[in-house]
Order: C-alpha cells, then structure tokens, then sequence
C-alpha cells in the first residue's frame, strides 16, 4: 500500500524501504535535510541493491571491458561490439528472479520485455533471445508450477513480439527450491555508426514519454528485488509488473523509425524503478540536471499519486530527450503507431533531479546525490569451511549407470521448454537449439553470431574462482564447435545474501575467476547484472554466475552437426584428462556433488583447441563437432547418438574415464579420407581416435546399449515428470 504524502519519516517507514539506519543517516547528510516521503521512495530505489550495484561495483571493475571490437562497455543499457562492414551487436543479459518465483508467467515474460528494451533503446533491431533458468528439485511442489508458468511467459512475450529464442539451458538443484533463476539474454544488430545512448544532451532539450500508460504494478519493485525472502513473500505479488508484448511491438517499431531521423539526443527503458531511475541516470550520464512535470504523465489508473508515478515499474515505456523545435516528429511517429506521447519535462543545467505535480514542488534532489553518493561497500569476505573430499566412489558398473545419468535433470531433455519458443522466426537460425550453440545469420552477408549461454552452479560453489573461469572456458569451447570467435560475454550474477561474509566471498572469487579467463581467452565482459539476495530464510542458493557469450563466424553457412550419421571416424581432442569426477553429474547421482574440487582450466589447452575447431569447421573438414561437459565422455557419444546411430568406441571403462568432466575436451566425426586434412588442420592439439560409427547400439569397452535405450532414457525424463509420471 503507498504510504499518505504526510505520513511521517519514521524509523519503521524508512525500514520498509529498504534502508539501514546507517544509510538514513547518511541520506541525511549529504541531502542536508530531512527528505519527503517522494524523496524517500526515490532513495530508496536508487539506493537499493539492485540500482546501484552497492556490494558489488568494487569488484565488477575487475573485469576486462576493453578490446578492439568493443564500442560500448559497460555503463549503458546494453555492450556493443563491432562486426565489421558498418554492423554491431549489441547485447545484455538481465535477472528476473524474484518476480518469477512470485508471480512466474509475468515475472518471467516482463524479463523478456525488459532485456528486449535494453536492446532495442540503443537503436538495435533484437535479432535473438536466450534463457538461462534454475529450478528447484523435481520433487519440491512448488517446481512444476515454477517451470510450466516461467516458459510459458517467456514463450508468451518472445513469440508474440517475433524475435527468435534461439538458445539456453535449464538445471534444477535442492538450492533454488525457494528461489527460481530466471535470465533472459537479447541481442539485437544496429549500424556501428546509429548507436543511440541513455543522456541528456544541452539545457533546455525537450523530456518526452512514450509507450503505455503507468498504473500502480511494480510499485517498490527494485526493493523487493534487493532483499531476501521470507514468510510471506507471496504477498509481494502486487511489486510484479504485468507486461504486454504487442504494446512493446508497436514500441519497438515507433522507437526504431524514430532512430532513423536526427531528433533523440538521448534514450532510456524505464525499466527497474521505472521513471525515477530512468531519468536519474540520463542526467548523470549527461552531467546535467533534470525537471519532471508529474501530473503530465501518461496514467492508466485514476488517483495516482507523485509517489506511485516515480516508482511504478508499468511495461513498455521510454524515456526520450530531444532538441527543441523537433517536438512534432516525436509526437507524430508515436501517435501514428497507437502509443502514448507527452512532454514531461525539460534538461536543466543545475545539477538537481526536480519533480513537480501541478505546479508544487515535490521533490529536488542533487542528481550527484543518487548517484556518486550511493552506498558503496567493500563487505567483509571470509572463506567458507573446506568441504569434504571427494570420496574414491567404487562403483563396480559405471557403464550400466548411463542411462540415469542421462536422466539426470541437468541432462535429460529439455525439447519440451524450446519447443514452446519460436525459434526459427525471421528465417535466419541455421543451428537451432539443441546444438552446442545456437547461429543465427546476418541477413545479406555471410556474417553469422554464435549464441551459448552457460552456467555450472556445483563447480562454481565447489571453487568460485575455478568454477567460474571453467564455465568461460566452456562457453568459448561451444562456440568453437559451431566455427564462431567469441566477441564478447554477458554476465548475470546470481548469488545470495551479500551480507554473509561467505556469499561475499562467493561473489569476489566468481569474478576474478571470469576476469582471469576472459583475459586469458580474450573474451570482454560487455555488459551485465547483479542478482543478490537470492535465499528465502536464510537458505542461498549455489553461487550461479550466468554467463551468455557471443561469438561471431564469417562465411558460407556451416554445415558440421552434434550428431552421427554413418560411416564416421570419431575422435577425441584435448589432453587425456584425469577422469575428474568431482562436481560432476556422476558424483551428485552417487550423493557426493558437494564435494571435492572442480576440475581446473589449462587456457592454453582451451586456446588451441578452439583454435583447431573452428579451422576445422571453416575448412568444412567434419561432419560433426561436440564438447565434452555435464556428464563428460561417454554422454557425450551418446548425445551424438540420438538419430540412432551408434558405433563402437574405445573410451575406457572406468568411473572417470566415462563420466569426467575435464575441461578442454571435444568430440570430432569426419569422413575417413579426410583423415589427413583433419590431423593437419587439428596441428599439435592431442588427438585419440576412439572408433567408428554405425549399427544401432552404443558400445564402449565391451558393453552396448541400443541408441534406442539412450533415447529413451535421455528423451523421456523430463515430459514424464512434467506430466506428473514417477521416474
């Protein structure tokens, strides 16, 4: 409920806004005064942790933002790098945790909507989605609910509004039980030289809103996304936005013809804490100060008040400033698609984010204040208890375990989520889902942008630094088996309460790890977004650094594939390995996967490697190319399977030979009599020739099972749980 516009500042007022006493104090200090109740709500959203990014700025600046390809960092509503030819991608990844564990059609379908303006505000067209979900055990009540609600609204909003989802993944653990990921990634293209940004430009230029109207949802949403859940939090519904994807299509077409003309000086998605963020960072961005005519806002509920004005989250909405004398074009392109236009305000030169309603000033805040004096913490770290060691697992039939590891959640099947997404919409996915990586054409060129999107929370929570940098390294690697160089990574970072000197820990390890292989395999972190406070009383959920890396390839359309046909030579590449069985998909079906350490990077291994792949997919020189990751080898051969047929490999028969999770490992099947060109093309990269395909079972070390069996176990898993079957 909005608080009266007298209600008193008490200590429990500013308690429910989310603020410390001590961040009270200092609101204080540098306002000089005591604050209105709007003023209150404003410090409130912009102070939260989701605004600015308190607990975790010191250490985001670690990470390697530069590179030659990179136009826009981080800092704007979306990374831009350069394609070449006058094209750019710009892409971002964005949270919508807590609003999908509430309400999850609409929080998941308003994170699309979201990511989707970050996109398109810098003046990109959205080319392609992903996804990157978390779910709790299969067997909590609460996770089929969670799933069928969260693709549903992905589904809903992606395919209405037309843009491709071309890639993703989902995994379940014990820790998301209360607490659901959902991580929506967009990347759109935009000529390197109309890429528009989120400031003010000169005093005096025009403040002009555009879109749909604002009600009363997602009032508070900001704060709600900054703290941790617990009895009670379904009572939050009301904090949940409610989204409209054919509002957001007309929004999209008007900004896009807008972009074509020379009117927007500046842009910006009135997205988390809506009208009050939006227009704060345009004039911090721009050095400038802001006013704001409340009552002439755009409403579509009666008797809103200033408050709910400024912190409403209402959907498909712009911020647009503009010079003076262009007012006309602004209103004409809108009001020809349907959509609500006003001038609200104009840019000052002052400094102060000023708000009026009829008249009456009722709020005036330095801009400085909401920005560079925000809290900034360096919170305490401390190293979690070691965990126990990895156990030597005696398993006297590692082979006959095949199918449950295909079962397995994390490995099993997910058609039945894809399925749902339109895929294949605007005709330029030419690696559709399924694949190691999803390749979606630049239409008119032989330009094509890999997609992956990848995150492993039982490495990562095993060894924040290790895990983190393996996931780097797989995400290069995925993109090595479709031909494409990575460009750049988006990251999502998804942990729990920062507060705990162990989760803070977590979250500075988690980066170094990215930062360190991001350098070393020279993959800039573009973009980004934090999630914290991801627990519900007190439980967290494992550290889940999501990670969506773009890589681009250029020329004819390749045609290597993830699975076998007959008649194949398969090989494996990459050093032997040790059979590493900690934090694998193995070890947590034998109960040890919090246990041990993961496995380590060799980032030279992982440079040649990719290196080798993709002059190998250039070249057309094999038929298949797949890495070796979640179940390690011996799933691997049988995802290549999975169009039945099989073949007899020598792989090993042991635990860790089967089911390591080494990093740096890929699969190759080529036609034998380009043996030659294969081994030269693949340099000094180590290389073991395992067998040849053919026939209709899988066997490995004497012992078969029919790829019939392999389907089965890996295909219907998941629709039978989701149907309600006992597995």
């Amino acid at each position: 409920m909005t608080p009266g516009a007298d209600s008193p500042i008490t200590d429990e007022l500013v308690q429910q806004h989310g603020l410390s006493p001590d961040e009270y104090a200092r609101l204080l200090d540098v306002l000089g005064r005591e604050p209105t109740l709007v003023e209150l709500g404003v410090f409130s959203v912009m102070w939260s942790e989701h605004c600015s990014y308190k607990s975790s700025r010191i250490h985001l600046g670690r990470l390697p933002t530069t590179g030659p390809r990179v136009l826009i960092g981080p800092g704007e509503n979306a990374g831009v790098v350069d394609l070449g030819d006058g094209y750019a991608a710009c892409f971002k990844m964005e949270s919508h945790n807590h609003p999908s564990y509430i309400e999850p059609y609409q929080g998941a379908a308003t994170g699309v909507g979201g990511i989707l303006r970050d996109v398109f505000t810098m003046g990109a067209r959205p080319m392609a989605l992903m996804d990157s979900l978390r779910f709790g055990r299969l067997e909590h009540p609460k996770t089929r609910g969670l799933v069928r609600g969260i693709v549903a609204g992905i589904a809903g909003y992606g395919n209405c509004m037309g843009i491709p989802t071309v890639a993703g993944e989902t995994r379940f653990d014990r820790s998301y039980d209360g607490n659901c990921l959902v991580n929506a990634f967009c990347c759109g293209i935009v000529p390197s030289d109309r890429i528009f940004l989120g400031t003010t430009g000169a005093p005096g230029n025009k403040v002009f809103y555009v879109g749909a109207g604002t009600g009363r949802d997602g009032i508070h949403g900001a704060t709600m996304a900054s703290t941790e859940f617990g009895e009670g939090s379904d009572e939050k519904r009301p904090t949940v936005q409610v989204g409209d994807p054919f509002q957001e299509k007309l929004l999209l077409e008007a900004c896009l013809e807008l972009m074509q003309g020379t009117a927007i000086v500046g842009i910006q998605d009135m997205g988390a804490a809506g009208l009050t963020s939006s227009s704060v960072e345009m004039a911090g961005r721009g050095g400038r100060g802001l006013l704001l005519r409340l009552d002439q806002v755009p409403m579509r509920e009666t008797g809103m008040v200033p408050y709910e004005l400024l912190l409403s989250e209402s959907q498909e909405r712009m911020l647009i400033v503009i010079e003076p004398g262009r007012e006309q074009e602004v209103f004409d392109v809108f009001q020809k698609w349907d959509l609500s236009v006003a001038e609200i305000g104009e840019v000052t030169d002052d400094g102060v984010w000023r708000c009026t309603w009829y008249g009456n000033e009722v709020a005036a805040i330095p801009v400085a204040v909401l920005t560079d004096s925000a809290p900034k913490y360096d919170r305490p770290q401390r190293a979690p208890a070691p965990l126990p060691a990895l156990p030597e697992l005696v398993d006297p039939d590692p082979f006959g375990r095949l199918a449950a590891v295909l079962a397995d959640p994390d490995i099993s099947d997910k058609q039945w989520v894809w399925r749902q997404y339109d895929h294949q919409v605007g005709t330029d996915t030419v690696v559709r889902p399924g694949a190691d990586a999803a390749l979606v054409r630049i239409k008119g060129t032989q330009k094509h942008l890999g997609f992956v999107c990848d995150s492993n929370g039982r490495h990562v929570y095993l060894d924040p630094f290790v895990g983190t940098a393996g996931q780097v390294a797989e995400c290069a690697r995925n993109l090595a088996c479709v031909g494409a160089t990575p460009v750049g990574l988006s990251d999502c970072m998804n942990f729990g309460n920062p507060q705990k000197p162990e989760i803070m820990w977590q979250f500075a390890r988690s980066v170094d790890g990215m930062a360190e292989a991001c350098r070393a395999l020279s993959v800039p972190v573009i973009s980004g977004n934090v999630s914290l406070y991801n627990e519900t009383d007190g439980i967290g959920i494992l550290p889940t650094p999501g990670l969506a890396m773009v890589g681009l390839y250029e020329g004819p359309t390749p045609t290597v594939k993830a699975r076998f046909a007959a008649g194949l030579e398969v090989a494996l590449l990459g050093e032997p390995g040790v059979g590493w069985l900690a934090g694998s998909v193995y070890a947590r079906l034998l109960g040890f996967d919090r246990h041990g350490a993961p496995p380590p990077v060799s980032y030279a291994a992982e440079d040649a490697l990719h290196v080798a792949l993709r002059a190998l997919i250039a070249a057309g020189a094999v038929e298949v190319a797949h890495d070796l990751s979640d179940g390690g080898l011996l799933v691997a051969l049988a995802e290549c399977c999975l169009d039945g047929v099989g073949g007899m490999f020598d792989a090993g028969t042991d635990a860790g030979s089967l089911y390591g999770e080494d990093h740096g490992r890929a699969l190759i099947a080529y036609r034998p009599e380009a043996r030659d060109a294969v081994l030269r093309l693949l340099g000094s990269v180590p290389t073991r020739v395992l067998g040849t395909t053919g026939g209709d079972v899988l066997g490995v070390g004497g012992r078969t099972i029919a790829v019939g069996d392999v389907a089965d176990a890996w295909g219907k898993a998941f629709p039978d749980w989701l149907a309600g079957a006992s597995r």
